[in-house]
């Protein structure tokens, strides 16, 4: 059974279609990113999924539940980090956990959870009101693992982290997959969703315009790719730029660079050098998530890479407008 499914999810707001027609599947164990510029859609469609906001048409199921009718289910089995988290100012970091530990009904230690996220000890004591952006999203993160949820919905999350929280976040995101819960994370740093996310939906004026590994989104937009060659020598350069695919081959000491604007050349052209030279390093750099998240939303977006299959996505709390 899949941790999320629509079929023909619909939300509309007057004459405004936030959400259209959307086809979702997404299995359980998923780290998905949820992507998509200001007013995608991404707040409407996880508000539909949790039950907030009811469609107009089309139904939504998460964890085996109708979002619409059993919302409260889905909710219990849901870790929620939501964009824009708000604390109780007169309550300690580690009361907020006391407190969301017993509205589940869960056993969690709360120190535990305080030290698992990297809050500090001394901090979960003192009152959240002075709490800083990175304090409050670890705050944020402890309160949704409460009960150990099978599914997590994760908002912008490194928001206000320093590199060693953003590395923490990640480890944890693993380790939530790896015990088998469902995470959806939406993210504008890109760069994060790339290193921890299994696969990616990108939405695009509500709807879904790719959903895939993000190795397949870049073969599918034919997204060039550059391979750095440390040589012990540099050879003639005809035999490599022969090669189907390689559009450039430049030079400089004891160094090429060959640009493949086909996935497929890369290693053709490595094995050209290799027969020309001896290699004694390689570099491989292709076009980063946000590239392809350039083409698809700055182009007017681009058509599903799964036209014929239910649409993977996972959906996230964020700003976009309604």
């Amino acid at each position: 059974m899949p941790a999320i499914q629509t079929d023909g999810l619909t939300r509309r707001f007057g004459d405004l279609v936030a959400v259209d027609a959307l086809n979702l599947s997404v299995n359980e164990g998923e780290v998905f990113g949820f992507l998509g510029p200001n007013g995608a859609g991404k707040s409407t469609t996880i508000n539909v999924l949790l039950g907030f906001l009811q469609p107009s048409e089309g139904t939504a199921t998460v964890l085996g539940h109708d979002a619409a009718s059993e919302s409260r289910q889905v909710r219990e089995r849901t870790g929620l980090l939501p964009e824009g988290f708000e604390l109780y100012e007169n309550l300690t970091g580690r009361e907020h956990v006391v407190s969301a530990i017993e509205t589940k009904g869960a056993s969690d230690d709360p120190d535990e959870l305080v030290d698992r996220v990297g809050l500090d000890p001394e901090a979960a004591r003192r009152r959240a009101g002075g709490y800083s952006k990175g304090m409050t999203q670890r705050l944020a993160l402890a309160i949704a693992l409460v009960g150990d949820p099978d599914l997590l919905i994760l908002d912008e999350p490194s928001s206000g982290l320093d590199p060693k929280g953003a590395k923490l976040l990640r480890q944890i995101v693993r380790e939530e997959a790896d015990r088998g819960a469902t995470v959806f994370f939406s993210s504008h740093i890109l760069g994060q969703v790339e290193q921890v996310c299994d696969r990616v939906g990108i939405m695009h004026e509500g709807e879904m315009v790719a959903v895939d590994t993000i190795e397949n989104l870049r073969d599918q937009m034919g997204t060039e790719s550059t391979v750095e060659v440390e040589v012990a020598s540099v050879p003639s350069t005809d035999s490599i730029a022969a090669v189907d695919g390689v559009r450039d081959v430049t030079t400089s000491p004891h160094k090429l660079e060959i640009t493949c604007t086909q996935p497929t050349a890369k290693m053709p052209a490595l094995r050209a050098v290799d027969d020309a030279t001896e290699v004694r390093d390689v570099s491989i750099e292709d076009a980063s998530l946000e590239a392809l998240f350039e083409q698809y939303t700055e182009n007017g977006g681009a058509p599903a890479t799964e036209a014929d299959a239910p649409q993977e996505v996972a959906a996230a709390t964020g700003g976009d407008a309604a």
